[in-house]
């Protein structure tokens, strides 16, 4: 399946958002103009009839019985047909030539001093009406009658109506000109939006460029800034990444060169020393050279089984089986292990706090914390220092003096075989490194500090419902 392509996906979601909004807007401009016009409609019509009744009331003429004034259609209505009925009170009604086509219901008892407007049909002829009652007496006020005695006004009720042919041209003229405007703007959006699209993703297009020569046989390469303000972000991001692949392949490089290191000098070892047994005899007993040969087959042994440990660990092979271990007893038996160590390189094990009664935990994995920490802390401690160890209720502190490490040291401690001094035997740079990742499989935290008088703090944390405090 061909891959979706961004310049179609942006042309299309502009494309669909003019539509929406031109469209949108011509509908909404269509209503505002069509009520506009209905409205001057209805009020040119009110004029009208607003005209024809002041008429009424200055021609008296006009409502008595001896001759009616008619006024002929189209007189008011300019180029359109119009078309009246007056019936007053008492008076035969007056109607235009041609009479009205088609009255409104109600016609004339639904007239009213408020001006009623109905929209009318009559064969193919579209029409306005407005009816409205008013006195056809010019004050409006009770006049004398023929006894001399003064009665009500007379009431006339008018029908005016107009042709809404031109209205409905008008209306139709607009409705192309707004139908049209946007299709056309739709059109032009059709064929520029994609050009214009693919010409705004051309440092796009020239960023996958620069990607294509950067690489894992390239480290160190970065991406210039574009000065684009959404393209520079993604730069930054992609850099970081390449910034950590390039720490990676370090890592696996020198992760890559301690294995070959390590495994190439215990077997140079053997080699050397069963080719000068042989060409060369140092007149050794037999399970003196074994012994020999044992050991450093036994340090290689215990490489090749910390890494495969560490490749699980690091995996998730590796689960821990949680149990309630008596830590204090425990940690005795891990001191006791480590006491020979410590008296050859004349160091002092020493403790400080109380630990809780019961840890919940994986008592495999956690000699694999304490044992490295306690192990690298007697290897490296200079001779003559006190190692302590001190205890609270959810931590467990080692401290060591390390006259020879840096701040900067800290950041490389959990890499494999990474090691500040010269090796010692049997030491390959795991310790540090399957410590870490046993902690983390615990949900322990590891931390490294050094403080002001040189002295290394390894700080093995867990949670407190991990911990159970007394024994009941």
């Amino acid at each position: 399946m061909k891959p979706a392509s961004l310049a179609a996906r942006i042309s299309t979601l502009l494309v669909v958002t003019s539509l929406l909004v031109l469209g949108g807007g011509s509908k909404l401009m269509d209503w505002r103009i069509d009520h506009e016009m209905e409205k001057r409609f209805e009020q040119n019509l009110l004029t009208q009839a607003s005209t024809l009744s002041s008429t009424v009331k200055l021609e008296q003429d006009a409502t008595s019985g001896s001759h009616s004034q008619r006024i002929e259609a189209g007189v008011l209505g300019g180029d359109s047909l119009t078309y009246y009925e007056l019936r007053c009170d008492g008076m035969p009604p007056l109607r235009s030539t041609p009479p009205p086509p088609i009255t409104p219901a109600g016609w004339p008892q639904a007239a009213g001093p408020q001006p009623s407007f109905a929209r009318l049909h009559h064969a193919d002829q579209y029409l306005g009406s407005v009816q409205l009652s008013f006195p056809a007496e010019p004050g409006g006020g009770k006049v004398p009658g023929s006894d001399g005695q003064p009665h009500a006004p007379r009431i006339c009720a008018l029908l005016f109506e107009q042709d809404r042919h031109a209205l409905y041209q008008i209306d139709l003229a607009v409705d192309w000109i707004l139908l049209l405007s946007p299709a056309l703007a739709l059109g032009i959006a059709l064929i520029a939006v994609p050009l214009i699209v693919r010409r705004g993703l051309r440092p796009m297009t020239a960023l996958v460029d620069r990607m294509h020569d950067i690489g894992p046989n390239a480290p160190g390469q970065r991406l210039a800034a574009s000065g684009m303000r959404e393209l520079d972000p993604l730069i930054n991001r992609f850099n970081d990444v390449l910034g950590r692949m390039d720490d990676g392949l370090a890592r696996e490089r020198q992760f890559a060169s301690g294995l070959a290191h390590e495994t190439r000098t215990r077997l140079a070892e053997l080699r050397a020393l069963t080719e000068v047994e042989v060409r060369y005899p140092s007149g050794r007993s037999l399970p003196e050279i074994l012994t020999e040969v044992g050991n450093i087959g036994a340090e290689l042994e215990a490489t090749v089984t910390a890494l495969l440990l560490l490749t699980r660990l690091q995996s998730g092979l590796e689960q821990p089986q949680l149990q309630t271990l008596p830590l204090a007893s425990w940690l005795n038996r891990q001191l006791q292990r480590h006491h020979g160590a410590a008296a050859d390189f004349g160091i002092t094990l020493h403790t400080e706090g109380t630990p809780p009664a019961r840890l919940q935990t994986d008592p495999a994995l956690l000699e694999v914390v304490i044992g490295n920490l306690l192990g690298n802390a007697c290897a490296y401690a200079p001779r003559g220092d006190t190692v302590t160890l001190r205890l609270t209720a959810t931590r467990l502190s080692i401290d060591n003096a390390a006259p020879s490490l840096d701040a900067e040291d800290l950041v490389n401690f959990g890499q494999r075989f990474w090691r500040k001094q010269l090796p010692h035997a049997g030491h390959a740079g795991l310790g540090l490194a399957l410590a870490s990742a046993a902690a983390q499989a615990l949900g322990m935290q590891l931390d490294f500090r050094l403080d002001a008088a040189q002295r290394l703090h390894a700080t093995l944390a867990w949670p407190r419902r991990m911990t159970q405090e007394s024994d009941s």
